[in-house]
């Protein structure tokens, strides 16, 4: 049904008329120093009263504030075009976008539109957000001589060793929560935190048929491609880049979207490189909209906290999902799902396929359901069973298979919620070379099929609180001291069976004293 589905999505592309303007033509001077917002807003606007058509970035250096996109538009930035957006914080009004899973006021995207239809950017040029302005930096991600270059440019550093490039920038977290909380729709009244309020590169919002083809989008203030709410989405041969210490620097959001495609696209950022969203807790319930009918395909991912990701803002649902060929290459984690108790929403109906890996820092495979994007968070945590209700986040029917992986922490990790276990979750075809092997905790209903195992220590398979498990054909290698093979832990336990288990060495079947011993059954 999910193949199906993947063969189903064929977005519309925008249909932009036979008409071009040349930023030139309204006074745009290409020598980096030139302020060309006017230039840029000029040809825009002239390009939509003519009903549309291609507006032209030649060859050079485009100094510009945030350009205000329309519909009908095409920017067409050519080979030799770098767009360098501007590094004064003034020059991005205070708007209501998203960000994080809500709306919210933030700085006006570089690259903005609501409402559109028929949106383009293409070319072989780039576009650079200037994020180095904007962003915090934290003083162990860089060098001693980084950090001491990055402290003599001015800013401040605060009592946990984070550099901001001002104090109103420091203190943002605090004062916009004050602001918050009086209820304000006044832009004004967010201006003492306009510092704070760092913009995506490109926010989308709203929009139909859009195509983003060709270009290099870098250098974002947070988030660097962001289309929310919107459909008929076609992402092809772009290039994205962010420096891997760029906090929030992620790749391409899809959020709330439908009729996706993303294809032969690189990615090598500071963050979730691909990453699909819905929105954050009761907001992303309340406006109800899943992100489905998504084809990722032929993209490489250079760096990133996780090459493919889910959440953790699923609230609003995912779902219809096919990731297919893609290569990633020393993220933090691999295939990632991640969310926690008070997202709510469901995560369904996910094939992954023909994914190659290298060095990958922690997980190849995860699914972590206790994930709150702070630090010291998203480790498995205490037993208790909480009620289910409309908080709770529901992720099953996920397919993954052919997978090959040279170096990982772990080959697949499954957290689940005691209350809500992962289901219905299939590994298959796959060979993995980790630390560690298979670790489950609270799974229901799950396949792991065909797989090869290279493992340098603890158990192949561990399997704790899991329930209604099928091993078949797993085969086992290690050089460790570790002999367990499997190890079956937790008093919910049980239906486990095992066929086909090999291993290049002799192992131990460990069942703790909680289980019983006829619910693990050994072939």
């Amino acid at each position: 049904m999910i193949k199906q589905t993947e063969e189903a999505i064929c977005p519309d592309l925008p249909v932009i008329p036979e008409y071009t303007v040349m930023i030139t033509d309204y006074g745009a001077v290409g020598d980096g120093v030139y302020d060309n917002t006017q230039a840029f807003h000029q040809a825009i606007e002239a390009c939509a009263k003519a009903g549309g058509g291609k507006v032209v970035i030649p060859p050079g250096i485009w100094h510009t504030g945030p350009l205000t996109l329309q519909s009908r538009i095409e920017l067409h930035a050519s080979a030799g075009a770098l767009v360098m957006f501007s590094k004064q914080f003034e020059a991005y009004p205070i708007r209501m976008s998203t960000y994080e899973g809500r709306q919210m006021f933030r700085c006006q995207s570089p690259l903005d539109g609501e409402g559109l239809e028929d949106i383009a950017i293409t070319g072989s040029g780039i576009f650079d957000g200037g994020g180095e302005a904007w962003r915090p930096v934290k003083q162990g991600k860089l060098t001693e001589s980084q950090w001491d270059r990055l402290i003599h440019t001015g800013g401040v550093v605060d009592d946990e060793g984070l550099w901001w490039p001002t104090p109103a920038a420091r203190d943002g977290k605090e004062n916009l929560a004050r602001i918050e909380q009086t209820g304000s729709r006044n832009p004004q009244d967010y201006e003492p935190v306009r510092d704070y309020l760092r913009p995506n590169l490109l926010s989308l919002r709203n929009c139909k048929r859009i195509l983003l083809s060709g270009p290099t989008f870098q250098n974002s203030a947070a988030w660097c491609l962001h289309p929310w709410a919107s459909e008929q989405i076609t992402i092809q041969n772009i290039t994205v880049r962010n420096p891997w210490y760029a906090q929030n620097g992620d790749g391409l959001d899809i959020d709330s979207c439908k009729y996706v495609i993303v294809e032969n696209s690189s990615f090598d950022v500071g963050d979730d490189a691909i990453c699909l969203k819905s929105g954050k807790n009761e907001a992303g319930r309340l406006l109800g909209k899943p992100s489905e009918r998504i084809s990722i395909r032929n993209c490489t991912v250079y760096h990133g906290h996780g090459g493919i990701v889910i959440g953790s803002e699923m609230s609003g649902g995912i779902k219809d999902v096919h990731v297919s060929d893609c290569t990633f290459i020393g993220t933090d984690i691999g295939i990632r799902f991640k969310s926690c108790r008070g997202r709510g929403g469901v995560v369904e109906n996910i094939f992954i396929e023909r994914i190659r890996m290298r060095d990958i820092d922690g997980d190849a495979i995860s699914f972590n359901l206790y994930y709150e994007g702070k630090a010291g968070s998203g480790e498995y945590q205490a037993e208790a069973m909480l009620p289910v209700t409309e908080e709770t986040p529901v992720f099953r029917n996920i397919v993954i298979q052919d997978i090959v992986c040279s170096g990982a922490h772990t080959a697949l990790l499954i957290n689940g919620l005691p209350e809500m276990p992962v289901e219905k979750v299939t590994v298959m075809r796959s060979a993995i070379t980790s630390r560690e092997g298979i670790v489950c905790r609270n799974g229901k209903n799950l396949t792991i099929q065909d797989m090869v195992l290279r493992n340098q220590d603890n158990p192949l398979l561990l399997f704790h609180q899991s329930r209604n498990v099928q091993v078949v054909n797993v085969k086992g290698e290690s050089d460790s001291l570790d002999d367990r093979l499997l190890v079956v832990t937790g008093e919910r336990s049980g239906q486990i069976e095992c066929s086909g288990l090999h291993a290049d060495r002799a192992g131990q079947i460990m069942i703790s004293s909680e289980v019983e011993p006829e619910e693990v059954v050994i072939k």
